[in-house]
């Protein structure tokens, strides 16, 4: 059994690989970018993706940034000069093109996380971050790339991109881990 655990894992790095290609990490740059320079941001995904964007606002936060997460009771109003960060990995659901709509009329810029970068939200978006991996859209028949289930291989590469995302933010800040712990609740 141990073997073809091994065999899993093996081929599950392998998948992630093109996920962390030189083509895709040199989308954070300019995400980076336009997360240091938003005054708030609001983070939003559904399903296992809100819970790695969920991920990501605290690690925004730690680094120092006004970063809230869509749907809790604290997340203020957005406008101009702030960025709804979002994911649809599909490329499109109702409910996140609804909220990019809303942050638009009132003057925020949108950033949007996809597996498939010509699906409606990612098209709506001032800047698409592309993800080569399988999501829910891509998970059966022919189309089934992955040996996870779903969208996993998404929400994992997703996790990953958003670390070196926080590294390279945390740079162009000027924040030490050192900062970012402070910034850690103590209330655990």
């Amino acid at each position: 059994m141990a073997d073809v655990q091994t065999d899993i894992a093996e081929t599950l790095l392998n998948e992630l690989r093109p996920g962390l290609s030189p083509r895709v990490l040199a989308q954070i740059p300019p995400l980076s970018e336009m997360l240091a320079q938003a005054g708030r941001i609001a983070c939003h995904g559904v399903g296992r993706e809100g819970l790695m964007m969920r991920a990501l606002a605290m690690r925004l936060f730690h680094l120092g940034c006004d970063a809230h997460v869509v749907g809790d009771m604290t997340t203020p109003p957005l406008g101009e000069g702030d960025v709804l960060l979002v994911s649809a990995g599909p490329g499109d659901f109702a409910t996140i093109a609804a909220l990019v709509g809303i942050a638009r009329d009132a003057g925020a810029k949108v950033a949007c996380l996809t597996a498939e970068p010509d699906g409606n939200v990612p098209r709506a978006a001032d800047l698409a971050v592309h993800l080569p991996a399988q999501t829910m859209a891509s998970d059966q028949g022919e189309a089934a790339s992955s040996v996870l289930p779903m969208g996993s291989l998404y929400e994992a590469l997703m996790f990953l991109f958003c670390e070196l995302l926080v590294l390279d933010l945390a740079q162009r800040l000027d924040v030490s881990a050192e900062a970012m712990r402070a910034n850690h609740t103590n209330l655990e």
